[in-house]
């Protein structure tokens, strides 16, 4: 069993209580879990394995651990898994900001929202930044927030953004350039 429809059928089955649908449903979304974190891991410029591992393990026991969420697809189970990633990357930039001489974190002026930071990197404090800046973005507007969360930290193409927000993928688009542009003015 492969393919977005399959696991959207699995998904719903899960939403359903099928707890049997879950386990089958792991091993494929595990996979592309680990591909998301990848993803992340190759932006940030730190290759380190572990930390993929990490990151996915995380996120896998997070999802796991809801059990009232009605998944409506495929895409919609991978831009929670965003949001999650998102939190864990964020909480251990934090965390590692805090241990360093009382944890201020510098806004950079050269971080762009194609770069995420790897939360244990020298660079951890520019996802800091990050985070805080869409968390200011979200509060002005939260639409552009998360075409930028989903595009971002969730990975997704303009197209499979525009299907989990039911907005045209020109929507989409405009919306990107416009929360990058202000992002980029809000860092720097």
């Amino acid at each position: 069993m492969n393919g977005d429809a399959d696991i959207t059928k699995l998904l719903k089955a899960w939403s359903g209580g099928d707890s049997e649908a879950r386990d089958r449903l792991i091993p494929l979304v595990y996979k592309e879990l680990r591909h998301l974190a990848r993803y992340y891991r190759h932006k940030s410029g730190a290759g380190d394995t572990l930390q993929t591992t990490a990151l996915v393990n995380e996120a896998y026991l997070r999802l796991v651990d809801t059990h009232d969420l009605a998944w409506r697809d495929r895409v919609h189970f991978f831009a929670v898994s965003a949001q999650l990633m998102r939190r864990i990357l964020v909480d251990a930039a934090r965390a590692r900001g805090a241990a360093k001489r009382g944890g201020e974190a510098k806004r950079a002026n050269d971080l762009s929202p194609d770069q995420v930071p790897a939360p244990d990197s020298s660079r951890a404090s520019e996802l800091v930044a990050l985070d805080d800046a869409l968390t200011n973005l979200a509060q002005l507007d939260p639409r552009r927030a998360q075409v930028i969360e989903l595009r971002v930290f969730g990975g997704l193409t303009m197209e499979e953004a525009a299907e989990v927000m039911g907005l045209s993928p020109q929507s989409v688009r405009r919306d990107w350039k416009l929360a990058k542009a202000w992002l980029l003015r809000e860092l720097s």
